[in-house]
């Protein structure tokens, strides 16, 4: 298994996600953010109200998937998150070593077998 961390353009990640379900990608956590990063879109990111020092409006995507689903994952992401400008984000890849249930720490693998 794989643990995907992508960080994307706000209103790239409805796309994103739709596409991750069309390919049975489902189970998934969004996190709103606001970054600080090398590579800014000069034509839309300023400082922040909030945060002065942050820059960049992002949106964070995290999914646990099999390994061969991980291909098609990172494929979706390129596609629908790209605007070929700076600030387009980010993709991480980790490997999961296991995975429990808070409940009962029993193995949670019913939807992520390899």
């Amino acid at each position: 298994m794989k643990e995907i961390k992508a960080f994307v353009r706000p209103d790239r990640l409805s796309e994103i996600v739709n596409h991750l379900r069309e390919e049975g990608i489902c189970c998934l956590t969004v996190f709103e953010g606001e970054g600080t990063g090398h590579y800014t879109d000069e034509r839309k990111d300023f400082p922040s109200l909030r945060h002065p020092f942050s820059h960049s409006k992002i949106e964070k995507l995290e999914v646990v998937i099999p390994d061969q689903k991980v291909d098609k994952a990172m494929e979706i992401i390129h596609k629908y998150g790209k605007t070929a400008h700076s600030g387009d984000g980010i993709i991480y890849m980790t490997e999961v070593m296991d995975m429990v249930k808070v409940k009962t720490l029993e193995p949670d693998l019913e939807n992520y077998d390899s």
